[in-house]
């Protein structure tokens, strides 16, 4: 699969396992099918997503040890493991055993990369970025991370830390455009570091239908909207996406939204025409309701 860069000593594969809601949402959910986390983990890692993303607040730790079960007979060096470390827990001696908890959780030696999950402004970056430069000292993780950072939280962090700060992940997607309009996507483009977009495809799945661009571009890319948004993401120089892939269909989709690049110009026309288009379907919406509206304040249809 595709890597992107931050750097020349680090590669995130563009295409991440996101594992939040696994095994329940901030605490264990005992109901829960355990067993076919691990299958859907097994099965994207044998077709090639070898990037994991998870978290100890996922399932209150409960994920890490799913996934650290799902890895179990993989060659860990094949593997890019990603966790971080909850925003409550951000004190030099907290990141360390939050760090350690984890790695016992997943029965790992390592992580490739760890995040600071959201950033807390009652604790010290410095005291915090201090504790990551250690557990990078001592292998315990190789990458540092950041999550849920603006421009001005993650220049901080940059100078608080011997390493370099390789990853920001951040909600983003062909409809919510935050980190374009508050910088956050050039900053990383200009800096070199790796924009992880979580929850990829939520919002657009919703606003798609109707979108006559949309259509256009599944046609001539001859793939799903889905797809085509997916692969806007992660066809930008500096986006990789993590994604939930816990049934069959729903794997095949990502991979098939992966394994191909779309044109720089219509990576921009999506860019520059999506939201206007948006905006004049919220109109076409709302321009209905209203005529039905008033059709049902006549006294023949009352």
């Amino acid at each position: 699969m595709e890597t992107k860069q931050a750097g020349e000593n680090f590669a995130i594969p563009v295409l991440g396992f996101g594992t939040w809601m696994m095994g329940g949402d901030l605490k264990r959910n005992p109901d829960n099918d355990d067993e076919a986390d691990v299958r859907a983990l097994r099965r994207a890692i044998g077709k090639g997503v070898t990037h994991i993303d998870t978290a100890e607040l996922y399932a209150g730790g409960f994920v890490e040890k799913i996934v650290g079960k799902a890895i179990k007979n993989f060659e860990r060096s094949q593997l890019f493991i990603a966790s971080k470390a909850w925003s409550a827990n951000l004190k030099y001696d907290d990141v360390i055993k939050s760090a350690i908890n984890s790695l016992k959780r997943l029965d790992t030696e390592y992580l490739d990369l760890y995040y600071i999950h959201e950033f807390n402004r009652e604790i010290p970056l410095r005291e915090t970025l201090e504790a990551m430069d250690t557990l990078v000292r001592y292998g315990l993780i190789r990458n540092i991370g950041v999550s849920n950072f603006n421009v001005e939280q993650l220049r901080a962090a940059q100078a608080c830390t011997k390493h370099r700060i390789v990853a920001n992940q951040v909600h983003y997607n062909l409809v919510y455009r935050k980190p374009e309009a508050n910088g956050m996507l050039e900053y990383c483009r200009q800096h070199g570091v790796v924009l992880v977009a979580w929850r990829p495809l939520q919002e657009v799945l919703a606003a798609a239908p109707e979108i006559v661009l949309l259509e256009r571009m599944s046609e001539k890319y001859d793939k799903t909207l889905a797809q085509i948004a997916l692969n806007w993401l992660v066809s930008q120089a500096p986006v990789a996406a993590i994604s939930t892939m816990r049934t069959a269909a729903h794997l095949r989709d990502n991979l098939e939204a992966v394994d191909w690049k779309m044109d720089e110009r219509d990576i921009e026309r999506l860019r520059r025409e999506l939201p206007q288009a948006l905006r004049e379907k919220e109109n076409r919406a709302f321009i209905v309701s209203e005529k039905l509206s008033r059709l049902l304040e006549l006294p023949l249809l009352r």
